[in-house]
Parts: C-alpha cells; structure tokens; sequence
C-alpha cells in the first residue's frame, strides 16, 4: 500500500488518538495547544504513541474492506461532529451513506420480553419504512430486534469493541448481514476485544449519531439509562415506551418517563416527538455546549493542577464540578488534567468528564 503525504498526516491523527493514555477530550485538547497531530506527537512530553501501528492498523482495516474515518473527513458523520468532543476516529464497515441520513436509536434489555421484542421489531420497521436509519448496540434482546427489523431499510450497529470483533456471538449472521447491507461503527482499533470501559463509549456514540432515543425495557441501574442521561446530555430526544411496574425490566423506562422523557408507544409517536428537529433529510441537532467559555486571561498558579488533583475522585465527575471545586476556569482546568493526564495521574473521559487514576 502507498502511503503519501495525506497518508502519513492520517497515520500521525491516529497515532495521537490511539495514544494510551490519550482519550477524545485530551486529543483535541493537544490539537488545539500544537496545531497538528504531527507537531502534538514530537512537542508534547510522555505520550507512547505508535506511528507503525497505525499505519498497520490502516492497511489492515482497508485489507478487510473497511475504512478509518477522522472528524476532519468530509465522510465523517456531522451528527457526531456536534458532540463535546466528538470520538477523533471511527472505523467503518459497510454503507457510509447511511452516516448522511437522520437517525434513531432503539436500545433496552438484553432479556427481553416477548412483548418488547414485538414493539421494538414493529416500531424499528415502521421508522425504516418512513426513512429513518435505526442506530443501536448489537446486543441480544432489543438491540438485535431493531437491526433485523431495519436489514431493507438501513440500519447502523455501534460495537464496543473494534468492528472486527463480533459480540454476542450469537450474533454473527446479523454482524455480516448489517456489513453487507447496513454499517458497522467502533471508535476502538480492530482487533480491540471490549472491556467493560468501552461500553459507554460506545453508548455515547449510540445516541450522538441519533436525533433521538428510543428506551425499550430497561432496569434500574442498565446500560439503556447511561445512553438516556448521554441522549439528554448531546441536546438529543430522550423517549421511553411504558411498561408494567411489575416488571423489573420496565423500571427504568417508567422512571425515565417520571422524570421527563417523551412517552411514546408506536413509531408515529417517535416521529411526532422529533419533527420539530427535521426538515426533510436535514437534522437540526442541539449540541451540548463547548467545554470552554469565552477566552478569558489566565493568572499563572502554580498549585492549580495539586488542588484540581485533590479534588478528583476514582468515579468520573463533570469537569465543571472539578473546576468549581478547584476555584478556576473550565478552561484552566481543562488544560491541567490534559498534563495531568500525561503524568499518568488523571484520566479524562468522554462527556466532559474526569477521574483520578
């Protein structure tokens, strides 16, 4: 394979995003203090990035027919452009027009009912058939219900893991289905097996290529409700169908309707929840708002990136939170996790979130 000028700025991109200790909030938070990925790998200290392997890792994706789409790519989906921040790479296999299309996700549980099986195959082919994508996670239950239901009318299956690596394995027919007809997502490397980190992630993405999002059976506590509070978060429609309280799997639907979200129970009421968020095939989507505020001048401290450290905790909170905590800007604060990220003593997550190490 050839690799020219534009290849080796591509390999440098993905280099610095696959960088250990580089998430989407310190990638573009180097992009913006070096300029390039190419200046942010030779100026900035202790970042164990690989140039090799990425550009083994994009001979190998393009040998398997996929592709490594960075957010400066005119194919790079703009639903997921809008994010704070948006995941630095994706990698694709399949019908990339469907990343130009408005979108749903339909997500809830794994041990689903019969009944939530039946309302996410009927809901998933009726928003197909009125040319909506249906985006979701390829896990049993729900997830695998909404993709069979949409193989004719387009359908996106977001993996946790790379896009290579087909989890559940149950699903494996599905998986070659949806890369034959549909499009498989993952921000990860392929190869990557899935760790219980990257769920999230991907939820993230779930929801931020979708103008909304569908809950269908969810307990307390689920990954349904991670990708209800990110739908919220991304400025996206947040819908829920109601269930029996009876039911533990419909607990967290019922308590996502008491707190807010657009009950729905077919797909006509999902398209009357988002028509005022498209016109045609253009989607006005509502992003959450920039990390940073307005520039404002910056006194030196010395102890700011200590006390931003003190107030840190293991569990991920707001950078917002922390900067209060620390007495300083989100921005100020922002730029000292980025070195202290580099240090190795804090992690900053997708979200605008971050925790101590």
């Amino acid at each position: 394979m050839s690799l020219g000028l534009d290849d080796e700025a591509r390999i440098a991109w993905l280099a610095l995003a696959r960088a250990p200790q580089v998430g989407p909030v310190t990638f573009f938070q180097l992009l913006a203090r070096y300029g390039t990925p190419l200046e942010a790998l030779s100026r900035a200290g202790n970042l164990r990035a690989d140039k090799d392997a990425a550009r083994h890792e994009i001979e190998e994706t393009h040998r398997l027919g996929g592709a490594i789409l960075c957010t400066e790519d005119k194919a790079y989906p703009a639903a997921l452009g809008e994010l704070s921040p948006p995941p630095p790479v994706l990698t694709v296999f399949g019908d990339q027009t469907l990343l130009t299309r408005p979108a749903i996700a339909i997500v809830g549980a794994r041990d689903a009912s019969a009944a939530g099986r039946k309302i996410a195959r009927e809901m998933a082919a009726a928003l197909g058939e009125a040319g909506l994508v249906v985006v979701s996670g390829l896990a049993r239950g729900i997830d695998g219900e909404a993709h069979a239901a949409t193989l004719r009318t387009g359908t996106i299956a977001v993996l946790a893991g790379g896009a290579d690596q087909i989890y559940p394995p149950q699903h494996e027919a599905l998986y070659r289905e949806i890369c034959e007809t549909g499009l498989v997502v993952s921000e990860r490397a392929i190869g990557r097996r899935a760790t219980a980190q990257d769920f999230p992630r991907r939820n993230r993405i779930i929801t931020g290529l979708a103008v909304g999002t569908v809950i269908i059976e969810a307990a307390e506590r689920s990954g349904s409700l991670i990708s209800a509070r990110m739908a919220g978060e991304q400025g996206r429609e947040v819908m829920a169908v109601p269930g029996s309280p009876l039911d533990r799997r419909s607990a967290g639907n019922n308590r996502l309707l008491r707190n807010g979200a657009t009950l729905v129970r077919h797909a006509e009421d999902v398209i009357e929840a988002i028509s005022g968020q498209i016109d045609g095939l253009d989607v006005r989507y509502h992003p959450t708002l920039p990390l940073d505020p307005p520039d404002t001048a910056e006194t030196p401290d010395d102890s700011l990136a200590e006390r931003i450290f003190e107030a840190l905790s293991p569990t991920p909170i707001p950078i917002a939170e922390i900067a209060r905590a620390s007495g300083c800007t989100a921005r100020q604060c922002a730029a000292r996790l980025m070195e202290l990220e580099l240090e190795g003593r804090a992690i900053t997550h997708a979200g605008g979130l971050a925790s101590r190490v």
